[in-house]
């Protein structure tokens, strides 16, 4: 999610935007479906209660993008 926060302030004038809430090509796991570094970002965010947010809004605020990351487990944020 630390490395999320970094890409999503970037914007899409670079590449790893798109890889970030692009949608995935290719086949995904037999049976399954298909996901993006996103889904499991909302799905973080929703374990901790703060689903509300966009998180990509909430990433442009560093202060409370680290609260939600050290909540979500990530506490090897400085």
């Amino acid at each position: 999610m630390r490395r999320a926060g970094h890409v999503a302030c970037t914007g899409e004038r670079r590449g790893t935007y798109s890889g970030l809430v692009g949608k995935p090509e290719g086949n995904g796991l037999l049976g399954g479906p298909r996901h993006r570094w996103e889904d499991n970002i909302k799905t973080d965010l929703k374990e901790i209660d703060w689903d509300r947010v966009h998180w990509l809004d909430l990433a442009q605020e560093r202060d409370k993008w680290r609260t939600v990351v050290n909540l979500a487990g990530g506490h090897d944020v400085q």
